[in-house]
């Protein structure tokens, strides 16, 4: 890994990789010895694995490279200790000494964390995760000792994890099922965004759930075989926008997605990954990027986007410009990252969106998702009188117009205390306090948006509006309503 900059004379390399065992396996090559420091161990010559000196004073094992040639002291944590003065003194010493002379400090790190005084004498590299064969080769080591039979798939499955996560993920396999599991795998490999903070699993919603939306499910299972791992000619999509009203089901859909994929949801809160420290926001963000792309094949969950960069159309007023620095970078990734991602976005209020957002060629497409249609809401009954053991009747489809999927799982839940039609009398619906706003948002979505509904059946049903007053018990008006198109009497 490092031999071109060793003979190119580079004095001080930082290493990133949360690996220091396998970066003491890889790095050494022919023509320089190679040794290891930590404050505990002291040095070790890394050929015999012997120890050479009890030094555990950094200053001092720095000082101690000084009399050799052709070194290379792997110093395990020493970021550690660059805020001590003799450290950041003995490496500014140290450096013209190790150029003149062959030698090398490798300072192996999981974070870049260098003082000012020093880190412009350092060259920064990473060492990369185990690859696909890294990773099948370790399970066939595995597999020979126990003798069981090796699985390409649970391999690759495996891909984001270390060595020896990959080793004790292989391990709870075998205890667990007895052969290499994708899903036990996949699961041991969940703990990488547990750990993290940064974000949350959710368990993936069955597509059974989800009522209507035909085209939107239509375009997911026709692009899924880009996913498939012998493909080499299908583009794989990277994301969607899902726009519409309130309780239609976006969110719904956007965790089916990763049912119908079979790969895990993963909900990105950006809001939480705001900090009040300068900087870290930033930080948490590109900290989430890269365990995402590490991670790889998974469904990413972003909920009500429009408020998740709330602050990036206000030239950085709000709040000193994080948001517009989160967002700058989060679309930078989404174009450009190389993982098998999918994010899934969805927003209620497209006007709060920045235009470079939806803009053409960032999202794969943008699917509105307007309130149900007969066809879709007699689906919706049918699996609320299932999920809850309700009773509504399929003809209730028709005085249901209007109503979005969540007020009808509204209604059935309040039907088993109140009875169904005290229970439909007591719920108003978004269609008559937001009508001006639904009829907006339909208005941008005719020539900007592909429809996530279903129109065969009933193409004009959601499209005409007729504005009807009614009395309520108190005799007072109340706001439109959506009736549908044939009740023209």
């Amino acid at each position: 890994m490092i031999q071109d900059y060793l003979e190119a004379g580079y004095p001080a390399i930082y290493l990133l990789t949360q690996e220091p065992t396998r970066a003491e396996q890889l790095l050494p090559s022919e023509g320089w010895k190679f040794f290891s420091w930590d404050c505990l161990q002291g040095i070790r010559d890394l050929q015999s694995s012997k120890p050479v000196d009890e030094i555990r004073d950094p200053a001092q094992a720095l000082n101690w490279l000084n009399s050799l040639n052709d070194a290379v002291l792997i110093a395990h944590n020493m970021h550690l200790f660059l805020d001590s003065p003799e450290v950041v003194q003995a490496i500014q010493n140290g450096v013209s000494r190790w150029k003149a002379t062959g030698c090398c400090l490798v300072m192996v790190s999981p974070m870049i964390s260098m003082r000012p005084e020093v880190e412009k004498f350092f060259h920064v590299i990473d060492l990369p995760l185990p690859n696909d064969d890294e990773l099948f080769d370790l399970q066939n080591e595995l597999g020979k000792i126990h003798n069981i039979k090796v699985n390409k798939k649970a391999a690759r499955a495996a891909k984001g994890l270390t060595e020896f996560e990959a080793e004790t993920a292989y391990a709870l396999s075998l205890i667990r099922k007895g052969y290499f599991s994708t899903k036990v795998i996949s699961e041991a490999k969940s703990q990488m965004i547990r750990k993290s903070g940064l974000m949350e699993f959710w368990e993936p919603a069955d597509i059974a759930d989800v009522g209507g939306l035909n085209n939107f499910k239509s375009f997911i299972e026709n692009r899924s075989k880009a996913f498939n791992p012998d493909n080499i000619q299908l583009p794989q999509i990277k994301g969607i926008l899902l726009v519409g009203i309130p309780g239609t089901g976006k969110s719904l859909a956007s965790k089916a997605t990763a049912s119908i994929l079979s790969w895990p949801l993963i909900r990105l809160d950006i809001g939480s990954l705001k900090n009040s420290l300068v900087g870290e926001s930033e930080r948490r963000m590109r900290e989430a990027t890269r365990l995402i792309d590490a991670f790889g094949k998974a469904v990413v969950w972003i909920d009500e986007v429009e408020k998740a960069f709330a602050g990036t159309r206000s030239s950085g007023e709000t709040d000193a410009g994080t948001s517009a620095a989160m967002f700058g970078h989060f679309l930078t990734w989404m174009q450009e990252t190389k993982s098998s991602v999918l994010v899934m976005a969805t927003a209620n209020q497209i006007s709060q969106l920045p235009p470079e957002f939806i803009r053409a060629g960032r999202f794969d497409a943008t699917f509105f998702v307007d309130l149900p249609t007969k066809t879709e809401r007699t689906e919706i009954i049918k699996i609320m009188n299932r999920k809850w053991g309700s009773d509504i009747p399929i003809s209730c489809s028709e005085r249901l117009t209007g109503y979005t999927g969540a007020e009808i799982e509204q209604l059935a839940k309040d039907s088993l205390f109140d009875g169904l039609e005290q229970a439909f009398n007591a719920l108003v619906p978004l269609s008559r306090t937001m009508r001006e706003e639904i009829e907006s948002l339909r208005q941008w979505a005719k020539t900007r948006a592909r429809s996530a509904n279903s129109w065969e059946t009933e193409p004009d049903e959601q499209r005409k509006i007729r504005s009807v007053y009614k009395k309520d018990t108190v005799g007072e008006e109340i706001s439109n309503e959506y009736l549908p198109a044939q009740s023209e009497q």
